[in-house]
């Protein structure tokens, strides 16, 4: 018998329960203490693994040229030699490592200083982009160009001012309707209708004034009017890209979409183009007057059209790509969230802005109370909302939800709140006599978006699988 490890007859010979090797129990006990395996498997082995061999002891004769000193000079001169060898095949072996780490530094060092400097143009880029006042971008539809004009024309100035003025004035005066629904009422709502999966990729849901029209549309290019009572499509809209927002324009169904136009469509027809974004645009809001339309886009700019002949109002740039925009009750500004964490208000008649917010986060929504004072902001990947007051220009509540959130809407009243997102659906009251937030439901369905039926009567939840989901009583 050999041992495996020194190739001699051991003098104290063990094996290896595993893998049947004999080893000298010195050498295999030094090398389990080190490494805790099987030198010749590589499995995990320990001295409780190793059985002792019984052998007669051999009494082994001196190697005859290890008998004079001669011969021992000789032997010790042979092991000098080999371990001179393998010094120099070792430094040999080293300064190859070392030259091939220095290349791979170096290498690395260079591809820094690309990335850093095409960082720098890609930054600079991006900061020209957002100073531009002029774009000539292409027609649409032979008649709505872009703009360099912040300012509204003086007609739909006009507009805007009569709008606040009578909003404005009646806001505070303005009654509870007496068949509007109640916290009670709410607190009964329940899932009562559900459909398979509309339109995949779909981002938001709109309900017409009627409450039975739903507006929404898909990844693929197509939009869909679903209606509630008939349990069916009725419309199918061609948008020509993936839609990304959309809204109802009295009896017309205006289309945004990632190749950044603004569509409008009436009875499923296609009648007008109204512009372009350089770039997906990402939300669309009407205007309280009903003769303003605005869109964002990720091209750092939003538009307002002018409704009454469909053609580009103004065109403004802003500082950072925008995800979502609501106007101001009264009609007075536009409140747009950026990527930057950035919540900005632009005067709607001169495009100026008016005031700037840390959200912390990219903006996912905002929307605007019809209270005239609040309005809700969500940071995409968070799982609360942020209550910010106009008159303080500081967050004034944070309702935590407990799980992620995608959209916020209030109902006409503005004393309840909808709130969804991928893990369920939430309606907070706020009570103005004890001055405190509740939670009359919370309901375990899925949301990307909701909009309130009439009278608040039911929600209409859009699933993240682009289904439709009706919470009522």
């Amino acid at each position: 018998m050999l041992c495996a490890i020194s190739g001699e007859a051991p003098q104290v010979p063990v094996a290896s329960r595993k893998s049947g090797n004999v080893f000298e129990k010195r050498l295999i006990e030094a090398h389990i203490a080190e490494h805790h395996t099987d030198p010749v498997t590589g499995e995990d082995l320990s001295v409780e693994d190793l059985i002792d061999l019984k052998s007669p002891r051999i009494v082994r004769p001196r190697p005859p040229t290890l008998t004079s000193i001669p011969s021992l000079l000789s032997a010790f001169q042979s092991e000098w030699d080999a371990i001179a060898l393998e010094t120099f095949t070792l430094k040999q072996q080293l300064a190859q490592t070392r030259q091939e780490l220095s290349t791979a530094l170096y290498q690395n060092d260079a591809a820094t200083r690309v990335i850093a400097r095409i960082s720098r143009e890609r930054d600079e880029a991006r900061k020209a982009l957002s100073e531009v006042t002029i774009s000539g971008g292409r027609a649409t539809n032979g008649d709505a160009m872009e703009v360099d004009d912040k300012e509204l024309p003086e007609a739909l100035a006009t507009v805007v001012d009569e709008t606040e003025k009578t909003l404005s004035s009646t806001r505070r005066k303005r009654p509870v309707p007496e068949d509007w629904a109640t916290a009670e009422a709410i607190q009964a709502f329940d899932a009562t209708q559900s459909t398979e999966t509309l339109y995949p990729g779909s981002n938001a849901v709109s309900l017409d004034e009627s409450g039975d029209l739903a507006l929404l549309g898909g990844a693929n290019g197509v939009a869909g009017i679903y209606s509630i009572s008939q349990k069916q499509t009725v419309h199918t809209l061609d948008c020509g890209s993936a839609v990304t927002a959309n809204l109802w324009w009295g009896s017309r169904a205006v289309i945004a979409t990632s190749s950044g136009a603004v569509k409008v469509f009436e009875n499923g027809i296609e009648v007008k183009q109204l512009g372009s974004h350089a770039g997906a645009a990402t939300s669309l809001v009407l205007h309280p007057s009903g003769q303003i339309l605005a869109s964002t886009g990720v091209d750092k700019s939003f538009i307002f059209y002018d409704l009454s002949d469909m053609k580009v109002a103004s065109h403004i740039y802003t500082n950072s790509e925008i995800t979502c925009s609501d106007f101001h009750p009264d009609g007075k500004f536009l409140g747009v969230g950026g990527k930057d964490g950035v919540i900005r208000l632009f005067d709607v008649k001169s495009g100026d802005s008016m005031a700037e917010f840390e959200a912390g986060g990219p903006l996912q929504c905002i929307s605007f109370s019809e209270n005239g004072t609040w309005f809700a902001t969500i940071v995409k990947g968070q799982t609360s909302v942020s209550i910010w007051d106009l008159r303080k220009m500081a967050t004034i509540k944070v309702l935590e939800i407990g799980s992620p959130l995608e959209s916020i809407r209030w109902d006409y009243t503005g004393q309840f709140a909808a709130i969804g997102g991928p893990g369920c659906v939430s309606v907070q009251q706020y009570s103005k006599s004890q001055k405190s937030w509740s939670e009359p439901l919370r309901k375990a369905v899925p949301a990307k978006d909701m909009a309130w039926g009439p009278k608040a009567s039911s929600l209409v939840v859009l699933t993240p699988a682009g289904a439709i989901s009706i919470i009522g009583p």
